[in-house]
């Protein structure tokens, strides 16, 4: 197993590279660079009528930017050096856990994912336990009553949940039980007044900010892991080892969660460590920009936008590197959950 793991994190070197490098080259096309996001910042300020020092220079209508100013834009952006240049000093910075500097937003871009971390943590948690707690025994249940009922109107229910989009949902709960009903706020996270709060009313009023957005994100993700979870379960139901079980006469209680659990689970246990992960990262701008929450989703799009390369190449960076790990851990959980596999 030793040589196994050396080897898949010596593939991550490579794996890294070829992400930054392909993300770096596709960048270097894409019209409208941050010297010329610069530039338009300027036009529009001196069209409002402020002053272009404001973006500490002059903006001369038609004839742009003086020559030597223009010139010192681009070096204050690393572009008065070659493409290859600017490709290897970010790697060398991303060896010592550099992301560099926003451009737009004149802090670190460890700073500005510090920032945006509170807002996709309290997502993605909440939707990654709420899927897994709900789906998981949904899914049990289905498998031993399948056929049923209770199987037919359940799979109908998160078929349904999954067909609608997250941003959808939440336009509607946004409208129905935020703007007519007012029952829960339009946006935030938590009140203005949260800090003067005590500590059982700051738990309620957190709960109360988060509910709409949460919903809107869960509920298309229970069909995934229901379905998962009951085809499992069924596979080892139907096996010989269960039939023996209930032949020597042990109880259904014991068949399932004695013998059937830990191999149904197999699958579903392996992919929770990423499931967990990607949790943290994976916020849905949909969603963020709805609810007006400040998130990862939100800031990895601005960055797009507004070209603002550090923070694309430094996030991509470290959620690809999370990725990787986390996808390394939920291969080695597999032997964890079932000593049979052998990665020889």
């Amino acid at each position: 197993m030793l040589a196994y793991i050396l080897k898949r994190l010596l593939l991550m070197i490579p794996t890294l590279f070829g992400v930054l490098l392909l993300t770096f080259v596709v960048i270097q096309f894409v019209p409208g660079g941050p010297v010329e996001q610069y530039m338009a910042e300027a036009r529009a300020a001196k069209a409002g009528g402020s002053e272009g020092a404001a973006f500490g220079f002059e903006y001369r209508g038609d004839k742009g930017v003086d020559a030597k100013r223009l010139a010192e834009i681009k070096a204050l952006y690393g572009f008065d050096k070659s493409a290859p240049e600017r490709f290897w000093i970010m790697l060398k910075q991303y060896l010592t856990f550099d992301l560099g500097k926003s451009f737009f937003q004149n802090k670190p871009v460890w700073d500005l994912i510090k920032e945006k971390l509170p807002v996709s943590i309290s997502l993605g948690l909440w939707t990654f336990f709420l899927t897994y707690l709900i789906s998981i025994p949904l899914g049990i249940k289905k498998a031993v009553r399948a056929g049923s009922g209770f199987d037919l109107w359940t799979t109908l229910i998160v078929l349904i949940g999954y067909a609608i989009p997250g941003f959808v949902l939440g336009v509607f709960l946004l409208v129905v039980f935020g703007g007519q009903l007012q029952w829960f706020p339009l946006r935030g996270l938590t009140s203005s007044n949260w800090e003067t709060l005590s500590l059982g009313a700051k738990i309620v009023d957190y709960l109360w900010h988060i509910a709409m957005p949460v919903t809107a994100m869960v509920v298309g993700s229970f069909a995934t892991v229901t379905m998962l979870t009951k085809n499992s379960f069924l596979e080892e139901i139907r096996k010989q080892y269960v039939i023996t079980a209930r032949a020597k006469g042990l109880s259904e209680s014991r068949v399932l969660y004695g013998h059937v659990f830990r191999n149904a689970m197999l699958q579903i246990v392996a992919g929770i460590p990423g499931a967990f992960i990607g949790a943290f990262f994976a916020g849905s701008l949909l969603i963020e920009t709805l609810f007006s929450l400040d998130g990862l989703g939100l800031l990895g799009y601005e960055a797009v936008i507004r070209r603002d390369y550090p923070v694309v190449l430094g996030t991509l960076y470290l959620f690809t590197l999370i990725g990787l790990v986390v996808k390394l851990i939920s291969d080695l959980s597999y032997v964890l959950i079932d000593p049979r596999v052998k990665f020889e």
